[in-house]
């Protein structure tokens, strides 16, 4: 049983006592307290260890007081499953030495067994929800395929993934095989994580704005519409993709329970897009949470107004940054949990 369930009873459409509310990238660079563990383990090491990966998701329930834990781990655990190298370079990013751009090097990547390359995830679960202890749902999640696409041909972050467009356009069929081939790997992953104790689901599509909606149904929706399709029965699905709002309707077709959006959209005209029968999550600029703590109150009431009362769950419209203090972070939590929709 879970004693907070507001995440989950809001995903459902059911009426709420308040706005549930949780960061995304919660769990990690502008707590203090995992930046000690930062300096003694690498990356990898405190994902792929299920004591670590469990403090780490814990800390934000303990330290910031919200209403869900999010899973402490990386979306780019699925490529280095799937047999590519993996680095991730602090303070510069994620680095794949070996990226895919021929099919020779499609024949390097494979559709793995879960239990055995992933199983280190499962562990962390499992652990998370004992230490929770039912006090808050757990969210799992992984990054959708194209997103994972964009690292696995680009071999590292970029503003634009102009070679990973570039990839898609002059080797459609190499990369529709790709993109089937993760999409194969992360129903399964996500099934995965469900059963060893995920409460909820969600998608990450962080570069799914840098195409137009055209090629965002044929390069990303129709492969994540695949996942939603796969445990959209089995656990509430979040489907979050940065500056795809040309496509929430579509999005919202898909089945998921909620939407993320980003602060580029108004609530008003997300809310007419995606209709009435799905719930919101978003959309306060990360960046605003460097504003005075008077000023993130004002800013966060402005942005609960705009949405509602229900199917609304109060978050960032991206991942907190890691220079926000964590004052100004529990300021934006305990406004989202001191206010009130008059009725």
């Amino acid at each position: 049983m879970i004693h907070n369930d507001l995440l989950l009873r809001t995903l459902r459409g059911e009426e709420t006592e308040r706005t549930p509310v949780w960061m995304m990238r919660q769990a990690g660079r502008y707590l203090p307290e995992y930046m000690v563990l930062r300096g003694k383990y690498g990356f990898f090491e405190r994902c792929q260890t299920p004591e670590l990966a469990c403090q780490i998701t814990l800390q934000p329930v303990d330290i910031i007081g919200v209403d869900a834990a999010i899973l402490f781990s990386d979306i780019l655990v699925v490529p280095q499953a799937m047999g590519l190298e993996v680095q991730l370079i602090e303070s510069k990013g994620p680095f794949l030495p070996d990226p895919i751009k021929t099919l020779n090097d499609l024949k390097r990547v494979r559709v793995p067994d879960v239990d055995e390359t992933l199983g280190y995830v499962f562990d962390a679960i499992k652990m998370i929800k004992q230490e929770l202890n039912g006090r808050v749902p757990l969210i799992g999640f992984a990054g959708s395929p194209w997103t994972l696409l964009c690292y696995m041909v680009q071999g590292k972050g970029s503003k634009t993934f102009d070679e990973a467009k570039a990839f898609c356009y002059t080797q459609p069929e190499l990369a529709h095989q790709l993109l089937q081939m993760i999409t194969d790997t992360t129903i399964v992953y996500l099934t995965a994580q469900v059963k060893a104790g995920a409460d909820t689901i969600q998608l990450f599509d962080s570069w799914g704005g840098l195409l137009g909606p055209d090629d965002f149904e044929t390069f990303s929706l129709q492969y994540m519409r695949q996942i939603i399709t796969a445990l959209k029965d089995i656990v509430p699905t979040i489907l979050f993709a940065k500056g795809a709002w040309h496509s929430l309707d579509a999005m919202a077709a898909t089945g998921a329970q909620g939407l993320g959006i980003d602060w580029c959209i108004r609530p008003e005209m997300a809310r007419q897009f995606a209709g009435k029968n799905i719930t919101l999550q978003g959309n306060f600029d990360p960046a605003k949470l460097l504003s005075p703590i008077p000023v993130i109150q004002k800013e966060v009431k402005a942005m609960l107004d705009a949405f509602g009362p229900g199917r609304h769950i109060a978050n960032l419209g991206h991942g907190i940054l890691p220079n926000v203090p964590v004052d100004h972070a529990r300021a934006f939590v305990d406004s989202v949990k001191n206010y009130r929709h008059t009725k």
